[in-house]
């Protein structure tokens, strides 16, 4: 710089000891003076940085006087600011308005805006940081019997991955410009986006075109009787998302995904193997009892190599450990999301999930508890999340065994705290197990009409599935049909005039 600011009072000499928490004036002055210097310099760092990230108050007013002269179309200099501040008490004790011309004076250079804002991020980090720790530390000295250390701990993880993804530490209002401003970003997303699809590709035409993709802060049951496929769908969906990943660089050397999802499979049901050799056989189109067993041929040893090799660094994480908590489950979540980024969370199955001990006295407000749980982590961690769900066996004393939203088991907050409930269906399993056989008193003619018209049938519904979406609170409901391949338990898109089942790879 050129010539030198003026600086804050320094620290009285009998508080000398006490350690000021970190900050950097000079970066604060040097990025205000290149804004005011050139206004494209606001834009290399409005992405990230907000006016409560300055250590000083009227820097950060400054700051957020600039951004709106700026987003309204009007220059941002000192004076244009003269304005705006010629009754501020805080500018008046560093200097007054000729502090603002200062500021611009001072500069030398604005090449180097994107990299003081950064320093002025990381330092609000590191103030933020400090505040945490002194909460923990005073929260862990304090003797409250209603909160146990683990319930501390949760918190302080909550509030850590708060602070890591965006800096802030509560959450609170936001202007209906701020959310605005974000809506058509989300939607320039999709339009960008290869599928025109809002949310996470499923990889199901059908079902993306009925859902308009996965959308986050989602909770979306996926139910349905044993043997139905709810497993294989949910894998399909978690490969197909795993598989689509794109991701972009932000301003800050972030990874961003643009298409597709970092997948979280949460398999209480099956290990992790099992799930593995099940998606490996969905791919390679082998029957999974054959890998199981060891009876590969040749030609589908080599398939299973080939696939194996093209989906090594698939951004799919699986945990299979058995009866997980719902706090284990937003704590292994965040944790995942601050590591390798996050975009769609599965867990099969909701009813093997555990609630907090303390506070559930039957199970039907344990369900109620883990349904509120899960919708919480959706909304927390800004991603769809899938959770299987059994149904009661109300729907078998059916003649029409199609599911309905009041056949979901043990608690009406299920229903009540979904965005979307989807049940899976195949006719084909109960047609099989429904051969008509002759009656001692019916005619042949009228055995054989009525055997004709069961086979019919089951020909219509052969290697088929219907996924009947009976809630969507962003659209409609209806039903999707698809193809299925039992002997490899893979879904696809059913083909149709309009679209192709399309191969794994």
């Amino acid at each position: 710089m050129s010539s030198q600011l003026p600086k804050p009072p320094p620290v009285p000499a009998e508080s000398a000891a006490i350690r000021v928490p970190p900050h950097n004036f000079e970066a604060e002055q040097a990025l205000l003076g290149a804004i005011l210097l050139s206004n494209r310099a606001y834009e290399r760092v409005s992405e990230f940085l907000r006016p409560e990230h300055f250590a000083d108050p009227v820097h950060g007013r400054i700051f957020g006087t600039c951004g709106k002269l700026i987003e309204r179309g009007q220059m941002a200099n000192p004076v244009t600011l003269k304005t705006y501040f010629e009754n501020d008490g805080g500018l008046a004790e560093i200097g007054g308005i000729s502090y603002l011309a200062q500021l611009a004076n001072a500069v030398v250079s604005v090449i180097n805006a994107e990299d003081y804002g950064k320093l002025v991020f990381d330092l609000h980090l590191r103030r933020e940081l400090i505040g945490l720790g002194e909460d923990m530390v005073n929260g862990a000295f304090a003797a409250d019997l209603d909160s146990s250390a683990n319930d501390q701990i949760g918190a302080a993880e909550a509030k850590l991955y708060d602070l890591a993804t965006t800096g802030q530490t509560e959450g609170g209002f936001e202007s209906f410009n701020t959310i605005l401003i974000g809506a058509v970003a989300a939607a320039e997303a999709a339009h960008k986006r290869q599928g025109k699809l809002s949310g996470v590709p499923t990889g199901l035409v059908d079902i993306d075109s009925k859902l308009g993709g996965l959308h986050e802060s989602d909770l979306l049951i996926l139910a349905g009787r044993p043997s139905m496929g709810k497993t294989a769908l949910a894998t399909n969906i978690a490969f197909n998302a795993a598989y689509a990943y794109r991701e972009e660089i932000d301003a800050l050397g972030r990874k961003k995904g643009v298409d597709g999802a970092v997948t979280a499979f949460f398999s209480l049901e099956m290990s992790a193997e099992q799930l593995a050799t099940r998606i490996l056989a969905e791919q390679a189109e082998i029957a999974s009892h054959k890998i199981r067993q060891g009876e590969l041929t040749n030609d589908e040893f080599e398939r299973l190599v080939i696939a194996a090799q093209n989906l090594h660094k698939l951004p799919l994480f699986i945990d299979d450990t058995p009866a997980l908590s719902i706090s284990a489950v937003r704590t292994r979540a965040r944790r995942l999301k601050r590591q390798h980024g996050l975009g769609l969370i599965v867990i099969d199955y909701l009813q093997l999930l555990r609630g907090s001990s303390a506070t559930s006295d039957s199970r039907v407000q344990e369900v109620s508890e883990i349904t509120r749980g899960l919708k919480a982590l959706a909304k927390e961690l800004s991603v769809p999340v899938i959770a299987l769900s059994q149904l009661s066996r109300a729907v078998e004393s059916r003649e029409d065994k199609r599911p309905q939203l009041s056949d979901l088991r043990e608690s009406g907050s299920i229903e009540q705290d979904a965005d979307v409930v989807m049940f899976v269906f195949r006719e084909q399993y109960y047609l099989e197990r429904a051969e008509p056989g002759r009656r001692p008193d019916e005619a042949e003619d009228k055995f054989n009409d009525r055997h004709a018209r069961w086979q019919q049938r089951c020909e219509e519904v052969w290697n088929t599935a219907e996924v009947i979406v009976a809630k969507q609170r962003h659209g409609p409901v209806g039903t999707v049909r698809l193809s299925f391949r039992g002997e490899f338990t893979k879904f696809g898109n059913l083909a149709t005039a309009g679209h192709y089942e399309e191969p794994g790879f």
